[in-house]
């Protein structure tokens, strides 16, 4: 592949993103890619989904101050403080990451403070780390995001390959997927396609492609109860239910279609 894969997942909270990015993430070492898996979801386990027994002891990026504050210049939540807003980063993947069968994680955290499009040294952190590895590293990505796109600026997003939308059948999930392509539009992010999640029926199925508004369908994974069981046992999704794992090696080839000989 020449050109590294950088996929964003986001989606309607609790409609399974966190599943998804972990078999992508699954899917792409198994092609034989290098493959950062980027937990950017304020509600973070993609540790546990990938298969890291010891994630909840992991402390994500938002929350090292010293590491911060020797980068930017100014301590988190330093009010009118003068600060870098593009802080040296390029060394710390390899610092912060844990790895588990070939799955590299970066745990990146939240800015929790109020205000939309705040700038402050944790979000300056943050943001600066996902354009690095968006722009300038050679490994496959995959973030697991929030609803929203607000961790990627204009450039970031122009070089995501994939932005894919998690839905479920119901209308709330629809309609997130709905602003969050506009959302990207906005950012010059023009490939977006949906991935079904918790499909229980032929009506569940045409539910999703008669609402799909327009957005490529890659794949469906249905209501499975072994996926619960494995996010209750804090299982990698393709132990308990290697199905899921062929649903999502099919949806990557709509994403990076393998030449043919």
């Amino acid at each position: 592949m020449d050109t590294p894969l950088k996929i964003a997942v986001t989606g309607k909270g609790g409609v399974g993103k966190t599943t998804v990015a972990a078999l992508l993430s699954r899917a792409l070492v198994e092609r034989g890619c290098s493959v950062i898996a980027v937990d950017a979801d304020p509600d973070a386990n993609l540790g546990a989904a990938v298969g890291i027994c010891d994630d909840d002891k992991t402390v994500p990026l938002t929350s090292m101050p010293e590491l911060i504050e020797e980068r930017t210049g100014a301590a988190p939540g330093n009010v009118g403080s003068f600060f870098k807003i593009n802080p040296h980063v390029a060394d710390l993947p390899e610092k912060l990451w844990q790895e588990q069968d070939g799955i590299k994680l970066l745990k990146m955290g939240t800015v929790k403070q109020g205000g939309s499009g705040c700038i402050c040294p944790a979000s300056a952190m943050l943001k600066a780390l996902i354009q690095n590895l968006i722009l300038y590293r050679n490994e496959a990505v995959i973030m697991d995001m929030e609803a929203g796109i607000e961790h990627l600026g204009r450039a970031t997003a122009q070089a995501v390959n994939q932005l894919v939308v998690v839905v479920e059948p119901g209308m709330r999930s629809i309609e997130t997927a709905r602003t969050i392509r506009t959302l990207a539009r906005d950012l010059h992010l023009e490939n977006i396609c949906l991935i079904a999640n918790k499909i229980r029926s032929q009506s569940d199925t045409n539910f999703i492609n008669e609402n799909a508004d327009g957005l490529d369908v890659i794949g469906f994974l249905p209501f499975d109860d072994k996926l619960m069981q494995a996010d209750r046992l804090r299982l990698p999704a393709w132990e308990l239910c290697p199905e899921a794992l062929e649903l999502m090696r099919a949806a990557y080839t709509r994403i990076a279609p393998q030449p043919t000989d």
